[in-house]
């Protein structure tokens, strides 16, 4: 596997992020952007073990609702 995809969220209330990565039950969170990214680069560490082939990219792909009235 050469990559994972995680869909990133802001909590609109405190700014914090979570992301949760498409395909595998891989969930994290952060206070930060820097944080966001260091957790998903544990939390995809910690997932896969050394029997399996662990992904070369981690993407964050940003979702955003907007509304307009």
């Amino acid at each position: 596997m050469s990559e994972i995809n995680f869909e990133v969220r802001e909590d609109e209330a405190d700014g914090s992020y979570t992301a949760n990565a498409l395909g595998y039950g891989i969930h994290t969170q952060g206070e930060t952007l820097e944080e966001l990214r260091a957790m998903a680069k544990d939390a995809v560490q910690c997932y896969f073990d050394e029997s399996m082939e662990a992904p070369k990219v981690i993407r964050l792909h940003f979702v955003r609702d907007e509304v307009l009235a």
